[in-house]
């Protein structure tokens, strides 16, 4: 079979984002967009010379033929061999595992996570290094500077792979291995929980509802919950991994997850609800009527992190993005353990895991996540839970009052204002930017404004600076708030605004967060003119 070079041109805007490059599928389809990307990966990545390449994605719409043209230019550019998940299926997290497991030296995940797919929804691809972690800025840099000086990409004439065949092929001189996409994973999850401790407690009556919203965690969700730990047939809901998502919206939250949530604050209302994202490293946590914030949820974890198998010794530290609440801070503090405020972005946590200063460190955006991984792993989230509910056989509301009372409450919510005209989200940005230096020692919603910067990370293992990581306002009582565009989105501009407020005494646990936060939601809209500027008077998610 012969290589063949092919003669292209830079596309405009192949800068990957928080994770990756994601576009319509449109974009995706044109002709040369998807091999230029992939080319650069292959330019600047020479480890994949003579190596292994991890290969597949979410199952969303386009995938499949995406995975095939990779093949072709993975052989063309020199890679000794490819592992590929059957069907061209492998959530993120299970990729992660896959390149750690077989030390490969790296991977290509197909996947646009919480976004809509199907033919008008998006798609996305990202390069994850050696240690099964997203590619640092400084790689994603290199790639997106190839990206607009290519001129040539290579691949190779060949049949198309049987990718829902398990077993061993070959494209010119490169080995294809079609594997169980399931199999290395779900292995790994048994070594870190104790899954008789969950079988006893879905033996003693204990309900779970799991909806995989017809995304690629299905496999894994029936795998894992219902076959290995015996949880009834039908505890997974919309377990079939669809290219269009079954035509829904593979958020994890309060407003895209409407079916699980209707169920999980209905009559006769499970003990435990949770759902995972598009690829799978995203979480929601529910109790019966009761919602548990992703910041809840990592503090949680991290205060019961002795009753789960893999972490009986305790934790090394924990991390959690800037915008995330600060609960987790309070379970440090009070461990005695170190606590570190990242960029958003899960690849800000590699290099603190890789040198073993943290166990534990989550985000905002459900997503939580160990050291067993490098990359934010929903079902792993999940299975934590099963494993602290298992010993300490409580109600999920129960359990998070008695953290509150301990370590006190961050209220704590998220406003998505999506699809805003970038030029107006922009413009937005800027007038709270051009406020900052005014603001310390001013008074806003009653309370002292002690800080206000466009947050800067310096990498404390090797030093990076990564600047201009969001706009945030911090009040001398502990309160926040911040404002963020979003990286995920692929029409015009997503908006975040975070707000948060820590209140210590558990007799004022009680206030809905919209309420207790209502006069920091109107100082934040008044202060960015968010109005004025957008034309939107509500969010399109509030979490």
């Amino acid at each position: 079979m012969t290589v063949r070079t092919i003669p292209t041109f830079p596309f405009e805007g192949q800068r990957p984002g928080t994770s990756g490059l994601r576009k319509r599928v449109t974009v995706f389809q044109q002709q040369g967009y998807l091999e230029n990307f992939v080319q650069a990966v292959f330019d600047c990545v020479p480890e994949l010379v003579g190596g292994t390449l991890v290969l597949g994605g979410d199952g969303r719409y386009y995938n499949k033929e995406a995975i095939e043209v990779i093949l072709r230019m993975a052989a063309a550019n020199g890679v000794q061999r490819c592992l590929v998940g059957r069907g061209g299926l492998l959530s993120t997290p299970a990729a992660s595992a896959v390149i750690r497991k077989h030390k490969a030296s790296g991977g290509l995940v197909l996947s646009a996570s919480h976004n809509p797919g199907g033919p008008e929804g998006d798609f996305g691809i990202k390069y994850n290094i050696g240690n099964g972690g997203p590619a640092p800025e400084k790689l994603t840099e290199a790639i997106y500077a190839r990206t607009q000086t290519l001129d040539r990409y290579r691949t190779q004439d060949t049949k198309d792979i049987p990718l829902d065949v398990i077993g061993h092929y070959a494209i010119g001189t490169m080995a294809v291995e079609v594997i169980d996409p399931v199999a290395d994973y779900a292995e790994l999850m048994e070594s870190l929980f104790d899954f008789d401790a969950i079988r006893a407690l879905f033996q003693s009556g204990f309900r779970m509802r799991y909806d995989a919203m017809n995304a690629v965690t299905g496999p894994y969700a029936r795998e894992i919950i219902e076959g290995r730990l015996g949880a009834p047939a039908g505890t997974v809901i919309n377990g079939e991994a669809l290219p269009d998502f079954g035509g829904g919206h593979p958020d994890p939250n309060l407003t895209y997850a409407e079916q699980l949530v209707a169920e999980m604050f209905g009559a006769n209302a499970p003990d435990f609800g949770a759902a995972s994202d598009g690829d799978g490293d995203r979480n929601m946590i529910l109790g019966r009527k009761f919602f548990v914030t992703p910041s809840d949820s990592l503090a949680v974890l991290a205060a019961n992190a002795t009753l789960v198998k893999a972490y009986k010794k305790g934790l090394a530290g924990i991390a959690r993005s800037m915008p995330t609440s600060c609960a987790a801070d309070k379970v440090a503090e009070k461990l005695g353990i170190e606590c570190f405020e990242t960029p958003t972005g899960w690849k800000f946590f590699g290099n603190l895991l890789d040198a073993g200063r943290i166990t534990f460190c989550g985000e905002e955006s459900f997503g939580t996540g160990s050291d067993h991984v490098r990359e934010k792993d929903g079902l792993w989230a999940v299975l934590c839970w099963l494993n602290v509910l298992a010993v300490r056989r409580e109600p999920v509301e129960q359990l998070l009052r008695e953290h509150w009372a301990r370590f006190g409450r961050n209220y704590y919510t998220r406003h998505d204002y999506e699809e805003v005209d970038a030029v107006d989200a922009k413009g937005l940005m800027q007038h709270v930017i051009d406020q900052l230096p005014t603001l310390p020692g001013k008074t806003i919603a009653g309370r002292t404004v002690k800080l206000a910067d466009d947050f800067s990370y310096t990498d404390p293992i090797d030093g990076s600076v990564s600047k201009n990581q969001g706009l945030r306002i911090v009040f001398d009582d502990g309160a926040r708030i911040i404002f963020r565009l979003s990286g995920t989105g692929t029409v015009g501009a997503t908006l975040r605004i975070y707000i948060e407020s820590y209140e210590p005494d558990p007799g004022k646990h009680d206030q809905d967060p919209q309420i207790a936060l209502a006069d920091l939601i109107k100082a934040a809209a008044q202060l960015s003119e968010l109005g004025e500027r957008t034309g939107r008077d509500r969010p399109t998610v509030i979490t």
